[in-house]
C-alpha cells in the first residue's frame, strides 16, 4: 500500500473524491461495466456518490440500489468513503482483494445456463443473483444440487387471462423429460390448458409492461403463431426460478437435440430479451388504409404487432431476413403515400413480397427503430431461418 493511499484514506472525510478515484483504479478493470453491482444504473459514471459506499466485508461494490436489500445486521458491512474512519489495514484489505477475487469465490460454481443480470435487467433479476450469490451462496461450491436442475418443477403462478384481463392462480408444470411447460385451469385438472414446448418457447421480464415488479412474459408457438401469456409471483426468488429452470431445461434439450455444440453456441438459443418494443403507426397492405396506432414487439427476425401490449395473439407479424435477400428498411414513405396520423417519422421496410409503412412519433424513435432494423437484416441468417 502507498504512502499517498494511505494519506488520502486518513483525510478521506476531506478528499473523499480522490479516494474515490482511488478505489476505481484498484477494482476497475475494464469488465465491471458489465457486472450488476457496479452498473445498475445506465450510464455508469465512476465518480458519482454510488462508489462513496463499500461492501469491504466482501471487498466489492454493490451501488445504492442493491444496498438496501439487506438490513443492517446482515452480513453485509457498510462502510462511507467520506463519513467512517478506515484503518490502514481496512484499506490494506480492500486493494488485496477485489471484484475479480471476490468473483472468483462468489461465483466459482455459476451453472452454464444461469443467467447472470446486466445494468440494462430489471430489478428482481439483479436482486436475486446478489442474493443467491452473497446471501444464500449457492455459487461458492462445486457440485451443489441446484433447484433448476429437479427436472421437473410444479407449482403455482398468477396467469393473466386472455380475454378478461384478470390475473389468477394456476398451475404451472415444467418436465425436462418431455421438454414442455403445461399450465392448468385447476391445481387437480387431468388435462393441460396449454403444452408449451420448450424449443419454440421464449420468457422474458416485463414488469412495467404487466405492471408487477416481478411480471414474466413467456412466448410460444401455437398453430403457427405466437402466444403470449403472461404471469407472475408474489415472491422475486420463485418467478426467478421458474425463469433459470425453463433455461436449464431449454439447455438439457439443446443438448439431446445438438450432441456436438459446445455451450458457447447453444446459450444464446436460450430464453433472451426482446430487441426492442414501443408504438408505432402502420397501415394496411393496399397502403391506402389510415395509419393506426399498434404495439410493436422485434424479436430476433420477428417483428410482431399488436393492438394492445399485453394481447395474447399479435395482429400480423413481419420476418427481416438479411439484405442479402431482398430485405431493407429506411427512413420516409413512398411518394403519394396519404398519412394521415399525427405522427411523420415514416419507416419503410422492404421485403421480397411486399413493402410495410410505419410512422413513428418522434425522429429518434424513428432512428433507433431503423438501427434495430439494420443490425437484425446484416446478420447472416441461420439455416432454420431460410
Amino acid at each position: 500500500m502507498s504512502n499517498d493511499a494511505t494519506l488520502i484514506l486518513r483525510h478521506a472525510k476531506h478528499v473523499g473524491y480522490f479516494l474515490t478515484l482511488w478505489i476505481y483504479s484498484l477494482f476497475y478493470d475494464g469488465d465491471n461495466h458489465k457486472h450488476p453491482s457496479l452498473s445498475a444504473r445506465p450510464s455508469f459514471d465512476p465518480f458519482v456518490s454510488v462508489l462513496s459506499y463499500l461492501a469491504h466485508h466482501l471487498s466489492s461494490y454493490p451501488c445504492i440500489p442493491i444496498l438496501h436489500l439487506f438490513s443492517p445486521s446482515s452480513f453485509l458491512k457498510v462502510k462511507s468513503l467520506s463519513l467512517s474512519h478506515w484503518e490502514d489495514h481496512e484499506v490494506q484489505f480492500m486493494a488485496e482483494n477485489g471484484n475479480e477475487m471476490m468473483k472468483s469465490k462468489y461465483e466459482a460454481a455459476v451453472p452454464v445456463y444461469y443467467y447472470k443480470p446486466t445494468h440494462k435487467d430489471c430489478q428482481v433479476l439483479r436482486e436475486q443473483w446478489i442474493r443467491a450469490k452473497y446471501e444464500r451462496k449457492e455459487f461458492s461450491e462445486p457440485g451443489k444440487n441446484f433447484t433448476y436442475e429437479e427436472g421437473t418443477r410444479d407449482g403455482l403462478l398468477m396467469k393473466r387471462g386472455r380475454d378478461n384481463g384478470q390475473f389468477l392462480s394456476r398451475r404451472f408444470v415444467l418436465s425436462e423429460r418431455e421438454g414442455t411447460l403445461k399450465y392448468f385451469t385447476k391445481y387437480d385438472a387431468k388435462e393441460p390448458k396449454a403444452v408449451l414446448k420448450v424449443d419454440t418457447m421464449n420468457a422474458t421480464f416485463q414488469p412495467e409492461k404487466i405492471g408487477n415488479p416481478n411480471g414474466l412474459q413467456i412466448t410460444y408457438l401455437k398453430d403457427y403463431s405466437t402466444r403470449n401469456i403472461f404471469v407472475y409471483h408474489d415472491n422475486g426468488k420463485e418467478v426467478v426460478d421458474w425463469y433459470n429452470s425453463i433455461r436449464a431445461v431449454q439447455l438439457h434439450y439443446l443438448k439431446v437435440a445438438f450432441p456436438g455444440a459446445t455451450d458457447a453456441e447453444l446459450i444464446p438459443k436460450l430464453t433472451r430479451n426482446f430487441l426492442k418494443e414501443g408504438y408505432m403507426e402502420k397501415t394496411g397492405p393496399r397502403q391506402t388504409e389510415g395509419f393506426k396506432k399498434r404495439w410493436f414487439t422485434l424479436d430476433h427476425r420477428r417483428l410482431m404487432y399488436f393492438k394492445d401490449p399485453l394481447d395474447a395473439f399479435a395482429k400480423g407479424e413481419v420476418f427481416l431476413g438479411n439484405k442479402d435477400h431482398g430485405y431493407n428498411a429506411f427512413a420516409g414513405l413512398p411518394a403519394g403515400t396519404h398519412c394521415n396520423g399525427a405522427w411523420q417519422h415514416g419507416i419503410t421496410i422492404q421485403t421480397p413480397d411486399r413493402c410495410f409503412l410505419f410512422t413513428c412519433e418522434t425522429e429518434n424513435d424513428q432512428q433507433d427503430w431503423l438501427k434495430h432494423f439494420s443490425d437484425v437484416m446484416s446478420a447472416p441468417m441461420s439455416p432454420q431461418e431460410h
